[in-house]
């Protein structure tokens, strides 16, 4: 690519051109296009400079065919749009001051502030800075995690990539599988639409682990999307939208090396290699690994306070870029992972006596995933695209678990084992209508979702037939849903945008299925951003896998036969007011959601203490979900990022005709994060402070007497707060680290009741409000090379 700074009679042209609004490619799929915005001025005066010229600086070969390019106005204000090609660099020049080139997010840009320092050579500087997490520019309301936030804490995998977010709680499944789920507006991770590059992805059968199958250093960035979203990534979404971005093949380190070590035994380790093979060729090759193999019950109750775990995990990206318009990926990934909890003396043999003589749980999991996407941008056209997305998984698991009591006869141990082969197709285009003003996305799609599940309790009733024994023991369905969808984004390129979507889906067992969404943002002034939200989700549950904590218990599970598929509504909105304190930038955010639902596939653990009723929402009942939150992030001294929120949560349900709290839910939470860098950040030190008011409990124990017209009021856990800090020095290449989890050490007193007798009818661990395992320490390395 040819300089602009040595054609000034071109620069001067350019200089007149009003920057198009550039849709991202048909392989994103991203929620809205937008344009980048913000300021120039001088610095040290923050005078406004207008006429600066800002371009894309592209990576790689030279690029082809039209340069996107802006000038500032009177009042050193600029739009400018995204390019057909890649680019994340951004030029900032004005005669009479030195260049900027600014490194510019690749998802949902900021508003940039820029600085130009007077000088007569127009050289080339480069400027790190932190953008903001909340972004300006998007339609829907998008909190992004960056590469750096997840160096704050330990991050392994997606579980502990939460950490120093507000927007997202992490729980604790069960005290004695260690898995871990999100909850995104008081809702079950299952209601929020998880997806890698912006393709679904971890769903159904895949989600009692899968937080455990993402390694940290995989990860570029997080989205968390809240609301309904965008109908081109489906109907499932609910409550959300969590986007996962891998390591991209064209722009990551060439060599990453993580090694992680706690004290309780556990390691992780991550190598991440990537290669330009040629200027349109890249590649990635993610690899992970950790085990646990120490037996650790700090609580003395003769459980293990985690599982023993072992996992292997690869991932393979392939990238080519034409430079003329095609852009096409490929990914192949491979896991195989085991787990074994339960007491301490448990050892699994092989032989169904081991889970009668000592309570223990096994699990492996096999999966294979696949993907291509492959796209076209017209070069003279560079807002019209057209992209074809396929994927493939293959999700296959066992699992065992002591039986549960019962006065029937044992057969053996309760077993849960399941295999989902999904295919996935959508073809997508993209274009204008008249301008750019005028955006449209339409496209179809094909889901095929093959579901084969064996759950056998370990017992045989006395009443039963060997057809009543096989109906009730295997549950298999067949989804195939084709597809039509289409959006519509107006944006005057001002204050307002607009994203409308509908999507009609036949579904071959539940019928046609409407999804409408609507995105809204209005930019009230010069820095202050509201949203409005409104759609309708549909999903089809999984009872098993969606309540698989409960597993680990006495509990029996009693299945409806007729349940029907979940559909709410939610809408909500945020208010944005970004400012600045002493003389830096500061950001405060406040959102409300409502969610209600249609239907809802009910877990009712009131009811009846010793059974699991899973169960269409009852004639006349509601389900709903309210979620108010406030976050203020600011920089009161150079180098050190404070965030604090406040999120209160009103999530109930209608269970055998009384509206109650839904268990587990926390109704307040508090928290804090301080982060502090030091000059070119060799030392870097992070400190968080998570608060959790009280929660309802539906202990297994209980006495459950809201069903006969008393009312009831269920026991709730105790408020408590948790402290994690982690230190950092960074050399040229390397990085060291050490951090401290929880570092008061509170646990629950109490994670698994009945631990004195796991075959008795009052054993249960799936009531885990708190930590289970006390103080954790760790330290690791990492060294790049980029």
């Amino acid at each position: 690519m040819k300089s602009i700074c040595g054609h000034r009679p071109l620069l001067a042209m350019l200089a007149l051109l009003v920057a198009w609004v550039q849709p991202e490619s048909a392989v994103a799929q991203s929620a809205a296009i937008a344009p980048v915005r913000g300021e120039v001025t001088e610095a040290g005066k923050a005078t406004p400079l207008p006429g600066a010229l800002l371009r894309w600086l592209f990576d790689g070969a030279e690029a082809e065919g039209p340069t996107t390019t802006t000038v500032t106005d009177a009042a050193g204000r600029f739009t400018l749009p995204r390019p057909a090609r890649a680019a994340s660099r951004l030029v900032v020049q004005a005669l009479g001051y030195q260049a900027d080139t600014l490194a510019v997010p690749a998802t949902g840009a900021p508003y940039l502030r820029v600085a130009l320092r007077a000088g007569q050579e127009l050289g080339e500087v480069t400027v790190t800075a932190r953008a903001p997490a909340y972004s300006a520019i998007t339609p829907a309301n998008v909190q992004v995690i960056s590469a750096r936030d997840l160096t704050k804490s330990a991050c392994c995998n997606l579980a502990e990539s939460f950490e120093t977010n507000a927007s997202v709680e992490v729980t604790t499944s069960d005290a004695v599988s260690g898995a871990k789920q999100i909850q995104l507006l008081g809702l079950d991770g299952s209601y929020s639409l998880l997806t890698v590059d912006n393709q679904p992805a971890l769903r159904g059968l895949a989600a009692p682990y899968r937080l455990g199958y993402l390694a940290g250093p995989w990860i570029e960035n997080i989205e968390i999307i809240k609301g309904t979203g965008s109908v081109v990534n489906g109907y499932e979404a609910i409550s959300g939208q969590v986007n996962v971005k891998l390591k991209e093949p064209e722009k990551t380190d060439q060599l990453l090396f993580n090694i992680y070590g706690n004290d309780l035994g556990k390691f992780d380790v991550n190598l991440n290699a990537s290669a330009r093979i040629n200027p349109k060729w890249s590649t990635v090759l993610l690899l992970h690994t950790d085990h646990l193999g120490n037996r650790v019950d700090r609580n003395g109750d003769k459980f293990l306070d985690l599982p023993l775990a072992t996992q292997f995990n690869a991932f393979n990206k392939w990238k080519y870029i034409s430079g003329t318009g095609f852009v096409s990926e490929v990914g192949l990934g491979a896991l195989r992972e085991t787990r074994q909890g339960g007491q301490i003396n448990f050892r699994n043999t092989g032989d169904a006596d081991a889970y009668l003589q000592h309570y223990g749980t096994t699990q492996a999991t096999t999966r294979y995933t696949g993907y291509a996407k492959t796209s076209y941008t017209w070069p003279t056209r560079p807002f019209q695209s057209l992209g074809l997305l396929l994927s493939g998984t293959d999700h296959a698991f066992t699992s065992a678990y002591s039986p549960a009591y019962s006065l029937a006869p044992t057969t053996g141990p309760r077993t849960y084992d399941g295999n989902q082969r999904t295919g996935l197709g959508t073809l997508l285009f993209q274009s204008v209508l008249g301008n750019t003003s005028h955006v449209y996305r339409a496209g179809l799609s094909f889901l095929y979702d093959d579901y084969r599940e064996v759950f056998r309790d370990g017992h045989r009733y006395p009443t039963e037939t060997d057809a009543d024994v096989y109906a009730r023991e295997h549950r298999n369905r067949l989804e195939l849903v084709p597809g039509a969808f289409a959006e519509y984004t107006y944006q005057n390129s001002r204050n307002l945008t607009v994203v409308a979507g509908l999507r009609t889906d036949r579904h071959n067992l539940y019928g046609w299925q409407v999804t409408p969404r609507l995105n809204l943002k209005y930019d009230a002034a010069k820095n202050t951003v509201l949203r409005l939200a409104a759609g309708r989700g549909f999903r089809v549950a999984n009872p098993i896998a969606d309540n698989a904590a409960m597993l680990a218990s006495a509990r029996q599970f009693l299945i409806s036969d007729n349940l029907r598929p979940e559909r709410a509504w939610n809408i909500g909105g945020s208010a944005t007011q970004y400012f600045t304190v002493l003389g830096r930038q500061a950001t405060f955010v406040a959102d409300y959601y409502h969610t209600e639902f249609d239907n809802q596939v009910v877990a009712d653990m009131y009811t009846s203490a010793r059974y699991i009723n899973i169960q269409n929402l009852g004639p006349g009942g509601r389900s709903f979900a309210r979620s108010l939150q406030g976050e203020l992030q600011l920089e009161p001294l150079k180098g050190l990022q404070v965030k604090g929120a406040y999120k209160y949560l009103d999530v109930r349900t209608t269970y055998d005709g009384v509206l109650l709290a839904k268990p587990l839910t926390p109704t307040h939470r508090a928290f804090v994060n301080l982060d502090y860098a030091s000059a070119f950040d060799k030392w870097r030190g992070d400190f968080t402070v998570q608060w959790f008011g009280q929660r309802p409990l539906a202990h297994i124990t209980s006495t459950h007497a809201h069903g006969s017209g008393q009312e009831y009021t269920p026991e709730l856990g105790p408020r408590y707060g948790l402290l994690n800090a982690q230190i950092t020095r960074a050399f040229k290449r390397l990085e060291v680290y050490a951090g401290v989890e929880n570092l008061t050490n509170y646990r629950q007193p109490n994670p698994i009741e009945g631990a004195d007798n796991p075959l008795g009818p009052n054993f249960d661990a799936a009531m885990v409000w708190g930590p289970v395992y006390g103080r954790l320490t760790y330290a690791g390395l990492r060294y790049r090379i980029e």
